[in-house]
Formats: structure tokens, sequence, C-alpha cells
């Protein structure tokens, strides 16, 4: 299974990622890496949205750099607001293989619209508090400058 086409480029140090000589990684070393924590990871794997996580002989989780490759995506699809429903609907796609390449690039295509959408929304709020903020400057300016001039004095003082 091909979870995305390229890794991270750099060193584990460059990328922030645990060093680990075999590049496999603990539960609590990815918990520290991806910022979730060890219930939110093993969530992740029962409602099918990680994929199959290896396991030592002792029976604990061991995560791979594919494990990584595939968090930092879902942390990336979290950031932008996808629903949890559509994430695992994707991770469905991904592990059923190439046969739902048209399939994940529809749902990508539109949750991108929607990140546009919102943007552009957040876009123009931004606008409105910057001019909210410029008056309010201006405001304190005209202030300070009034009580600067000789002979006036400020109600508080």
């Amino acid at each position: 299974m091909t979870v995305i086409d390229t890794t991270p480029a750099g060193t584990p140090a460059e990328t922030g990622r645990p060093v680990r000589g075999r590049g496999r990684y603990t539960i609590g070393e990815v918990a520290a890496y991806t910022g979730l924590s060890a219930h939110t990871l093993r969530w992740y794997e029962r409602i099918g949205l990680m994929p199959h996580v290896d396991r030592s002989h002792t029976g604990q989780r061991r995560y791979t750099d594919r494990d990584l490759d595939w968090l930092d995506l879902v942390g990336k699809l979290r950031l932008t607001g996808m629903p949890v429903a559509d994430m695992v609907r994707y991770a469905e796609l991904v592990r059923e293989g190439e046969a739902t390449v048209a399939e994940r690039e529809r749902l990508l295509s539109a949750h991108r619209e929607d990140v546009r959408r919102r943007m552009a929304e957040l876009s123009s709020t931004l606008d409105v508090l910057d001019q909210k903020i410029d008056r309010y400057a201006e405001a304190r300016r005209a202030n300070e400058e009034r009580y600067a001039a000789p002979g006036f004095t400020r109600p508080d003082s």
C-alpha cells in the first residue's frame, strides 16, 4: 500500500523525527513527534484512520517512517478542518488500492474547494479586523497628541 508518494527530505534531526537506527518508533515517540496523545493514536487505529501498525514481539506498537508520513498527512487534513469521517473514508480508499485513485482525487478536490471558501471568508474577516484596529490606533494617537499639547492635562492625572 502506498500512502503518499514522497517522504520528507532531510535527516531525522531536520524533519523533527525521533532518531532511531532502524526506523521503528514507540507510541510515546510518535505522540511526542505528532503532538497527539497515545490515546488518540490508538483511537485512530480503532476507527480505521491509521493503517495497521506493526507490533514488537512483546505486543508494543512499532511505528514506521511510512506511518509518520501518514500521520503528517492526517495532521494536515485535520488542520484544514476535514471531518474525521472523510479522513476515514480516504484511508479506506487508500487501502483499497489503485482502483480508487479517481475517488480519492474527488474527495480531496471537494475538500480543497471547502478550504479555499473558508480561506476567503477568513481573509474578509481579517480585513474587517484590520480596519477596526487601524481606527483604534488612530483614536489612541489622536488622544495622545491632544494630551501632549501645552495646557492639556489628562483627566486621570
